[in-house]
């Protein structure tokens, strides 16, 4: 069996130490190949055009450019990699900026190695990647939303979607993956994807993470 092609990625830390430590814990996976470890939201872009990662894993708090702000400059490329937000901070309003800004998932550095290597190669296949944790604020942030407007308007948004859009869509707000919710609705990979690229641009979103947090706040 031939070797699968390792995932690239971009670290951004202002911390030497951690950077230095991600470098070495991740290097230790064959699946992935850390091409490049930068201190600032600044340098993003010019490393991601030298280095091309598949991947991202963004620190938050940077002297320079913060990595939300530089997480939302990336992601307005064409063919941006996908950024994992990865950081000592939790709260309420780095997960939903992380969020808004199309970051495909929000680990904690205190996560086991094992995670956040997992979390990597599911980044790259294009599937979102919460902790545990963070799952129930994203739940929570949605829930938060029952009594407001913003629930009717997650509903009206969603009559765009045909009857197998809205089934793909309820499943990716299960948090299954592409394989698992073929494996559902009896489609192969590819047509899940295609399903996704057209509910994507019906809805105007970026990421899996906006749509399962758009059906979610609609429940």
């Amino acid at each position: 069996m031939a070797d699968l092609k390792a995932v690239r990625v971009l670290i951004v830390d202002d911390d030497a130490m951690v950077r230095q430590g991600l470098a070495m814990m991740l290097g230790a996976f064959d699946e992935i190949e850390v091409v490049g470890a930068i201190s600032d939201g600044t340098e993003v872009a010019a490393a991601v055009n030298t280095f091309r990662p598949e991947v991202v894993l963004m620190d938050i708090r940077m002297p320079g450019m913060d990595g939300l702000t530089a997480t939302a400059d990336l992601r307005r490329r064409r063919d941006a990699p996908e950024v994992l937000v990865l950081t000592t901070f939790d709260t309420d309003e780095h997960v939903r900026r992380a969020m808004q800004v199309g970051a495909c998932g929000f680990l904690l550095k205190h996560e086991p190695p094992a995670d956040i290597a997992r979390a990597i190669c599911r980044a790259a296949a294009g599937e979102p990647m919460f902790t545990s944790t963070v799952l129930r604020q994203v739940m929570g942030l949605a829930a938060a939303g029952v009594e407001d407007p913003a629930r009717d308007r997650a509903r009206a948004a969603l009559t765009q979607l045909t009857p197998s859009e809205r089934g793909v869509a309820e499943l990716i707000a299960d948090g299954r993956t592409n394989q698992e919710i073929g494996g559902e609705l009896l489609m192969s990979t590819p047509t899940v994807k295609a399903y996704l690229t057209r509910i994507f641009t019906k809805l105007d979103l970026s990421n899996r993470v906006q749509l399962a947090v758009l059906v979610l706040r609609s429940r």
